[in-house]
């Protein structure tokens, strides 16, 4: 047998069900030789092999190759479109009981934000905030809810004073805020969706799929939504063929299904 890169997309999708395929080949294979390197492992067969043994070397691959670049109110000036126009519109059109997904939602930064954003328009008991993502050990990192100075810098001072407490040199969510978020793993580009959602938001994380894997996550994002439901997508991102989909653009970063 060749224990090539190929093979090892193979063993990796048996393992992980993730599908190396449907990322960029060429940056994904750098970021996995540049891991395999470290450990000084000689192959991708000794390295599969490793995997399958190695419960620590297991999980610190699969939090390597999912992008977990985070932080809350991440670009601020879109955030307030999303509190100034698109959230009230919601609101109008469905009433305070949203059904909102944030999919591949990393440590928790963009559903926290989530509901600290809405809870300006909507009291808190009734937030619901639906977050997912590929790898297990973000998950619980978001539910931990602990963060860097760094990671919170753009969090609205009100919400910051509210909301944070300061535990050594991190801050911790407050409880109230966490338990309108229930979290589970999904594959984006495997796992089922949900439906009739009012808002998704999925940011900077489709960037790193090819573009045949984006389109088709476009469009399952698409018949996710409800009639009048938006996708809000990161500023690194943009849906060329959004017409053709079946969206209508609100503005560069909001997309909406009629």
């Amino acid at each position: 047998m060749t224990y090539d890169y190929a093979y090892f997309k193979r063993e990796v999708l048996a393992l992980t069900a993730i599908d190396l395929n449907c990322y960029k080949e060429n940056q994904m294979k750098r970021r996995i030789d540049t891991l395999i390197a470290k450990h000084k492992i000689e192959g991708y067969d000794k390295y599969v092999q490793g995997l399958k043994s190695d419960r620590e070397l297991f999980d610190e691959f699969v939090n390597y190759i999912t992008i977990n670049v985070s932080e809350f109110y991440r670009n601020p000036e879109q955030w307030r479109l999303l509190d100034e126009q698109v959230i009230p519109d919601l609101i109008g059109k469905f009433g305070r009981n949203l059904k909102i997904w944030s999919a591949a939602c990393s440590t928790g930064d963009e559903p926290y934000s989530l509901v600290m954003a809405l809870s300006k328009h909507i009291p808190l008991n009734n937030i619901r905030i639906f977050a997912t993502d590929l790898d297990k050990q973000v998950i619980e990192k978001a539910k931990v809810g602990l963060y860097a100075e760094k990671s919170i810098a753009s969090v609205p001072a009100e919400f910051k004073a509210k909301y944070f407490t300061k535990v050594g040199p991190s801050f911790k969510i407050a409880d109230e805020i966490k338990a309108r978020v229930e979290f589970k793993e999904h594959n984006l580009l495997k796992d089922p969706y949900p439906s009739e959602c009012h808002l998704i938001v999925c940011r900077n994380v489709l960037i790193y799929f090819t573009e045949e894997a984006k389109e088709d996550v476009f469009r399952k994002f698409c018949r996710a939504l409800a009639g009048g439901g938006v996708l809000f997508i990161g500023s690194t991102e943009q849906i060329i063929n959004y017409k053709d989909i079946g969206y209508v653009r609100k503005n560069s970063f909001f997309y909406q299904k009629p």
